[in-house]
Parts: structure tokens; sequence; C-alpha cells
């Protein structure tokens, strides 16, 4: 069963972290201009752990960034750092951005009042094998017509903290590279290595994280004293349930959690 980090093992790339870097509104808006290429006068963070779900029945999502520029522009950014090599990555961002799109939308509501979103993705490793690339760009192309784009303004982007290959803004250059673990360089990184060392220091920061963790073990234990055979599948649906709801994990990363086997995983899958 995988292990629980504790607090001092922390770092940029676990989802909670990045989450409390970004919510520093400065930190995050430089973050967006450098990596688009947009001007952001200001963003809002409509929730400070945004969870979107179609129905009660169906599957949620719980975003790490989600921010609104001062436009209405739409950006959600992501930290991934389980290569599963499967091809599930870029489905996943097609799901997000259905997520959203339903959330903006609500009922009563027209098509034309959808606003331009961006899903991002930053991956500790690369998204796309083979291509090295350190940032994938991704809008719907017309495959008849050079250049001509369907407009419906979603875009959705990879960063690969591994790549080589392609020219990216120098800021988010060094970023990338201090998300793979380099030492922070440049004015950017070294303000992001800062908060993450403030954050590091906030007691009460640490305290959410600790029981929230508790908390975890708790429900991992409980799951499995209970689920050896009898009801065995019911209490591991719930103990993924549980993970994906309390840290925003994918289900995927749940199952590896919990050690779920593949044949287990078919049959839990039916009842998520």
């Amino acid at each position: 069963m995988g292990r629980i980090k504790e607090w001092e093992e922390l770092t940029i790339c676990d989802n909670f972290l990045f989450q409390k870097v970004m919510q520093n509104k400065r930190l995050c808006m430089w973050l967006i201009t450098k990596l688009l290429g947009i001007k952001v006068r200001d963003i809002i963070y409509p929730e400070a752990e945004k969870t979107m779900e179609a129905s009660p029945t169906q599957k949620g999502i719980r975003l790490d960034v989600y921010v609104v520029t001062e436009d209405g522009t739409i950006i959600d950014i992501e930290m991934q750092t389980a290569d599963k090599s499967l091809g599930w990555l870029p489905k996943r961002t097609r799901y997000y951005q259905a997520m959203i799109d339903l959330n903006v939308l609500g009922k009563g509501k027209d098509y034309i009042e959808l606003k331009k979103s961006f899903v991002i993705f930053i991956c500790t490793f690369d998204p796309f094998p083979g291509n090295d690339r350190k940032m994938y760009t991704f809008t719907n192309l017309c495959h008849e017509q050079d250049g001509l784009e369907l407009g419906d303004e979603t875009v959705k982007i990879f960063l690969n903290t591994k790549g080589t290959v392609g020219e990216v803004d120098e800021d988010i250059d060094k970023f990338l590279a201090y998300v793979d673990g380099k030492a922070a360089e440049g004015k950017f990184t070294q303000d992001i290595a800062a908060e993450v060392e403030r954050l590091k220091q906030h007691n009460e920061t640490k305290v959410e994280y600790m029981t929230l963790m508790m908390e975890l073990k708790e429900q991992r234990r409980e799951g499995f004293d209970e689920g050896i055979n009898k009801g065995r599948v019911d209490n591991i649906v719930n103990n993924v349930r549980a993970l994906v709801a309390e840290t925003g994990w994918s289900t995927d990363k749940a199952f590896d959690v919990l050690h779920v086997s593949p044949e287990d995983r078919m049959v839990v899958m039916a009842q998520l």
C-alpha cells in the first residue's frame, strides 16, 4: 500500500502544496501570464477547492487550481505526477473540459454563453512519450483545411518538466526545472520557492494537511480491516470514493494507492 507523505516531505509537486501556493494571487497571475502570453489584470477563485459533478450519481472531479480572469476566461491548472502512458491523460482533460462547460452553463442558459477555457496539466513526465517537448498545446483543427480552427475556444496544454524540445518563456522554463527538483532560479521561481517555504512553516496549513492525512489513514485501515472477504468490493468502492473526494486524485491513482488488482478494478469501476 502506498505510503502517505509526511508534512516535511511535501514539495511543489504535491497537489496539496501546489494548490496552496497557487492561492497566492500574484504568483498565480504571473504563472498564467507567462504560460499563456496574455495580460491578466485580475483573477477570482470561485471556490478554494472547486468540486464539480454532473449529478449525484455521476463521477465528480476536484480541481487543483480553478480561476476565472476579469474577462470570464476559465483556467484550470493541475499537477500530475502519475505516469500511466496508456493514453488516459488526454481523456481526463476531455472529461474535465466537459465538466467545466456543464458547470458554467447550468440550467436555462444557452451554449453561446460558454466562455473560453484552458485545461493545463503540469506533468513530471512526458505525457506523449518519445516527443520530449516542454509544452504541448492542443486546439480543435480541421483535417481537410490547414489552419482552420473550429473556434470552440477550448485549449488543452500539457507541460513536461522533463522536456528538452521546443521554446517556452524563460520563467516557465525555470519553473519547470524547479518542479523537476532543480534549484530555484529567476525571480518568479524563487518567489514560488519562497512561498513553498513560507507555507511549510505555517502551522495552520500543517495541521490542515495532517488532519486530512489522519482521516485518509483511518478510512484506509477501516476499509481493509472489514473488507477481507464479505463485502470486499463495496469497501474498495467506498475507499476509492473517499480518496478521490478528499484529495482530488484520479480514480487510477486511488486504485494504485489502495493496491487494487486489475480484476477488482473492472468490478469497482462498474459501481463508481
